[in-house]
């Protein structure tokens, strides 16, 4: 409630600094008077300057990862007042997350092994996520080619399907390739939360390698505009807004779209196979030309609205919302580059309703709630129907067979529910219980357009999997030097669909349902031997449920095993971490050591059935990854950044025999996993030149690199060193540099990526682009 004095109309000046418990700045916090418009936010040093009417009001300030503090004041006409505010972190999951310098930070007083990414200091740049996380120790993203690329992440050692991704807290499973890592704008996150290794049960997954968690801005803002566009070389253009409002009776909407297109037409070095007159082919894979690629482009759309109500004495939050996604993407290779398609292309679209439900102190004071619903329909489509071939200059050779790879005209609907509840119960400051449980639920039927029968799989049987995933967890914190955490999970997953009675894998097909369930458990620990020093020591015995794509394949060249087991492992990892400000300077450094021993691991191999090879998945084997990463980083005052990451991992095959029950052994025992980077390094420097020109502009100039060794595309200890494939080493450069106006309200960016122009690949053959420009404008309005 607001009381004015009828005769105060003049207005009068708050001002003053927020400060954290632990004696840190609060940037960025938003400050206001309750019940009112008027407010504003801290700059980077803390301080508020807010103007209202004389009169007695409640200040409200509020920032993430803090309490919201409220504090009467009384403005007096004609006089200037000072508060300062002390605000305490959130008891949360996550408690305290530190920016130590350019954007990177950690947990801190959370015992899991785990680091962020504030994305505000990205916004400006083209970068998606998949760029801002390759700045934090462990994380590779391995690409196919350019935008709208195949991908797969790589966190300590483990890829693909054992990172699993989360928004806000809810798994990413079945959305499609819209909302892959590289094509969401870095301007849609606040923050890129990872955890490494052990995930604390919040999560409710049954992910072997971590966890990327997706944090959005959720804080109450009276309105907000971010809109930006890029433009740059191959056509590539992007472009990304978000608005919306959250009005004094707690409404609010929000709108958040975006979209990413390319032609990919970059050049590459490779031997081409040419179509002489009389119909023979010629091929000479000692002459590499350089070509352009000609059948890559790639285009996506997708677009969020949110409505609902915040601070509500029945929600905190209670938000509906619609997310739809369009895809296109041509497919210019197979898995290795002399593989060229000319027409071959795929394209989907998917609708996702979703509900969020979120109140603090439910009931009783210390319950926490959360539950989020969704439901997903996918649809794709996978077309290769042209009778031709083509070779690297577009040219194109009559075959008489239709299909470049697989005569197909196929279409897959996907529909995924979600379904997560989690509860935290503070019981006091020193005890905490956490129970989550999450529920999934898969189901695809397809059909063919084309009368040709699928070779790897019937279109007449429905696959179908749910997953339960149960957790508990308790926490102990007595003091601020340490505390302690212990869980349980429990996992369940229902799957039915076909199996091949052939001893091939393929044809013959039945319908077949399994369940198998399994019970995970854990604990995590940190402790602080000095005020700037910090350990942590975590330990898991995990699950990972096979996947939709390793149960049912991809309805084109990768067949499904519906009766694969779970893989098992024993996780644990060590970490130690140091960062202290001193003056103007501050320093950061921390070191990880991992160790991972996996059983039942699920292999992919290639196998054949006719002319054709697919992927194929089996149970077999046990794999140990021992390594680790070491990142540090410098800032001096608001001027210099700089800062780099060094990882290493070692994952080796361990299992000692050819095959279960047979004492025949293996002539990859102990040998490298093939086909995966084992060292590679990132470093950065930004420089910052604030109120150039005019007070509150700032200019600022950005270099990075990354450096990858080289390493082997099959095993190393089989067959001639001289002949081996081997992905090169490499070691790129990028620029960027970026001037805001105004505080940020308006940004032109301009950015050279790889300027060196040097030969890059993730996999195998597949090169990526060479030098490349892009431009930005941004702008920023809002409260």
């Amino acid at each position: 409630m607001v009381t004015l004095a009828v005769q105060a109309q003049q207005k009068t000046m708050i001002s003053g600094k927020v400060i954290s418990k632990e004696k840190e700045v609060v940037d960025f916090a938003t400050v206001y008077l309750k019940g009112t418009t008027y407010g504003c936010t801290t700059n980077e040093q803390g301080i508020y300057h807010l103007s209202a009417p004389a009169g007695k009001y409640t200040l409200v300030v509020s920032a993430i990862g803090y309490e919201t503090v409220e504090k009467p004041v009384t403005l007096v006409s004609g006089e200037r007042n000072k508060l300062n505010v002390v605000i305490a972190s959130k008891a949360t999951e996550l408690d305290e997350v530190v920016v130590v310098s350019n954007g990177v930070s950690r947990v801190k007083r959370s015992a899991f092994n785990a680091v962020a990414v504030d994305t505000k200091e990205l916004q400006n740049s083209t970068k998606s996520l998949s760029d801002a996380l390759s700045k934090l120790p462990g994380m590779k993203l391995r690409e196919t080619g350019g935008v709208g690329s195949d991908t797969q992440l790589m966190l300590d050692g483990f890829s693909g399907k054992h990172v699993k991704v989360f928004i806000d807290g809810v798994p990413q499973e079945g959305v499609g390739s819209s909302f892959g890592l590289n094509n969401i704008p870095v301007n849609f996150a606040e923050r890129i939360e990872v955890y490494k290794g052990v995930v604390p049960v919040g999560f409710g997954t049954d992910a072997l390698g971590g966890v990327i968690n997706i944090v959005t801005n959720k804080m109450r803002r009276k309105w907000f505009l971010d809109a930006s566009y890029s433009y740059g070389s191959f056509n590539t253009h992007k472009s990304y807004i978000n608005f919306g409002q959250t009005f004094n009776n707690g409404l609010m909407y929000e709108v958040n779209a975006f979209q990413n297109y390319s032609d990919n037409n970059y050049n590459i070095n490779t031997y081409v196979t040419q179509f002489l007159e009389d119909g023979t082919e010629q091929t000479n894979a000692k002459k590499i030309e350089r070509v352009k690629r000609f059948n890559d482009t790639y285009h996506n759309e997708a677009a969020i609205g949110k409505i609902g109500l915040v601070d509500k004495k029945f929600a905190d939050r209670l938000v509906l919302s619609f997310t739809y996604s369009n895809m296109y993407k041509e497919i210019q290779t197979g898995v290795r580059q002399e593989v060229v398609f000319g027409a071959k292309h795929r394209k989907g679209h998917s609708l996702m309703p979703a509900l969020e439900y979120l109140k603090r102190d439910l009931f009783v004071k210390g319950l926490d709630v959360a539950l989020t619903a969704n439901y997903n329909h996918d649809l794709t489509q996978n077309i290769d129907t042209v009778p031709y071939k083509y070779n690297w200059y577009g040219d194109r050779k009559y075959t008489g067979t239709a299909g470049e790879q697989s005569y197909q005209d196929s279409e897959s609907k996907n529909k995924n529910w979600n379904g997560t509840f989690k509860a935290n119960y503070r019981l006091s400051d020193k005890h905490t219980f956490t129970l989550n449980h999450v529920l999934t639920s898969f189901e695809r039927s397809s059909r063919s357009k084309v009368n040709s029968d699928p070779k790897l799989s019937d279109f007449t049987i429905p696959k179908r999997t749910r997953k339960n995933i149960s957790g508990l967890s308790y926490r102990l914190m007595p003091s601020d030097k340490w505390n302690f955490s212990a869980f349980g999970k429990y996992y369940n997953q229902y799957s039915a669909g076909p199996i091949s009675q052939n001893s091939d894998g393929v044809g013959n097909y039945v319908n077949m349902s399994k369940t198998v369930s399994s019970l995970g458990y854990g604990a995590a620990g940190t402790y602080f031997i000095l005020k700037d020093l910090q350990a942590k020591l975590s330990y898991e015995k995990a699950y990972r449920l096979p996947t939709n794509e390793e149960l049912f394949g991809d309805e084109d060249l990768e067949a499904g095993k519906t009766d694969l087991e779970p893989e098992k492992s024993d996780n644990i990892n060590f970490n130690l971490s140091y960062s202290h400000q001193f003056g103007k300077h501050g320093i950061y450094v921390e070191g990880s050591l991992v160790y991972r021993d996996t059983k039942d691991y699920i292999q992919r191999g290639i196998s054949k059935h006719g002319s054709t090879y697919y992927g194929s998945y089996e149970n077999h084997g046990r794999v140990k990854t021992k390594g680790f990463n070491v990142s540090a980083r410098y800032s001096y005052s608001y001027w210099l950044s700089l800062g780099g990451t060094f990882n290493s991992m070692n994952t080796r095959d361990d299992e000692k025999y050819v095959a279960g029950g047979t004492t025949q052994e293996s002539l990859t025992y102990k040998a490298r996993i093939p086909n995966q980077p084992y060292r590679f390094a990132n470093f950065d420097l930004s420089l910052f030149w604030r109120n150039l020109f005019v007070k509150g502009n700032v200019l600022s100039l950005t270099y990075d690199s990354y450096y990858q060794h080289e390493f082997p595309l099959y095993w190393e200890n089989i067959g001639d060193a001289s002949t081996k494939k081997r992905v090169p080493e490499q070691f790129s450069h990028n620029l960027a540099l970026t001037y805001s106006l105004k505080k940020g309200r308006y940004n032109l960016s301009f950015e050279c990526k790889n300027f060196t122009n040097e030969e890059l690949f993730d996999n195998f053959s597949l090169q990526k682009a060479g030098r490349a420009f892009y431009g930005k404008v941004r702008v920023y309005f809002g409260h």
